[in-house]
């Protein structure tokens, strides 16, 4: 959920029905704020419903396991998304980590950074270096893990290798991206709109050792402030492509696809996920083949 203005981001207005329905029934729970007051307006859903949940006890951190945060490497694009600029946005975030250090230390800070690879509003001028300032600050305050955005889906692999190695220089991250100081890891988020997004994830995860990929089930999402980019890269098909690289994931793929199949039948459009719909056609080929074989006639003779 993200516990943003109702009036800027209509479609998350609804967050805290959906945090209150899912939690205890999840192992991992994370909420978008940004600000204080966001963050106050969450924990006050998530207290309220502890005390009144047998299952849920009244620690916090039994509901919520993360917080997170989201700035911008585009000037012009945290202007539009949270009416700041990208130094006072830190500021803001600064007294978001305050307070989960003081009063949730066992919840996690993750830090989004939109415009990694291209803006909006500013085009393709966002230098790596740019992206690289804003993870060092993110990492600085407390965020544990930084997720590096591709919000208008622009980006290409060459350009996300040279990000990535400008971001992991500045905040001092090892070959298993974590920093020895504060323990920050990197998460790549990529939007399809140009088709990229399962290269530049494979060049990611080959070429920098990424291990943590943001990704919408049936390619779901987007962003209101970035006009004409797709929802996120399909969960099924960067699970597709991994699996078959020999990693690991701890997900089933065709429990995936029909979770895609589900949520995209309730919002009436097809699974933008390009492995889902390929799997979800043999399925019906399959079905419609058997109920051929049903239908035959049986003809005997005495």
């Amino acid at each position: 959920g993200a516990f943003v203005s109702p009036k800027g981001v209509p479609q998350m207005s609804d967050s805290s029905i959906v945090v209150k329905e899912v939690m205890g029934s999840v192992r991992e729970l994370s909420v978008l704020v940004p600000n204080v007051r966001g963050l106050e307006r969450a924990m006050d859903i998530l207290a309220d419903d502890a005390d009144d949940s047998n299952n849920i006890s009244d620690d916090i951190s039994s509901c919520v396991t993360e917080i997170a945060v989201f700035g911008s490497a585009s000037e012009q694009f945290s202007h539009n998304n949270i009416n700041c600029s990208i130094s006072e946005s830190i500021d803001r975030f600064r007294e978001v980590t305050d307070v989960v250090k003081e009063h949730y230390p066992k919840v996690k800070i993750r830090g989004y950074v939109s415009c990694v690879l291209g803006c909006p509003y500013e085009g393709l001028n966002i230098t790596p270096d740019a992206v690289a300032r804003v993870a060092e600050q993110l990492v600085a305050i407390g965020c544990h893990e930084i997720s590096l955005g591709d919000t208008i889906g622009v980006g290409t692999p060459r350009r996300t290798v040279d990000m990535l190695r400008c971001v992991k220089s500045a905040i001092g991250a090892d070959a298993n991206n974590n920093t020895t100081a504060t323990a920050a890891s990197l998460a790549v988020h990529f939007h399809d709109t140009y088709g990229q997004a399962l290269a530049n994830i494979y060049a990611a995860v080959t070429e920098e050792d990424i291990r943590i990929i943001d990704a919408s089930v049936a390619g779901l999402g987007g962003c209101p402030y970035a006009p004409g980019a797709s929802g996120n890269v399909a969960t099924e098909d960067v699970v597709y492509m991994l699996h078959d690289m020999g990693m690991e994931t701890g997900i089933d793929l065709e429990q995936l696809v029909m979770a895609g199949a589900f949520i995209s039948d309730v919002l009436g459009q097809e699974s933008r996920s390009r492995t889902a719909q390929a799997i979800m056609a043999k399925k019906q080929q399959s079905s419609s083949s058997l109920s051929s074989l049903g239908k035959g006639r049986c003809n005997s003779s005495r």
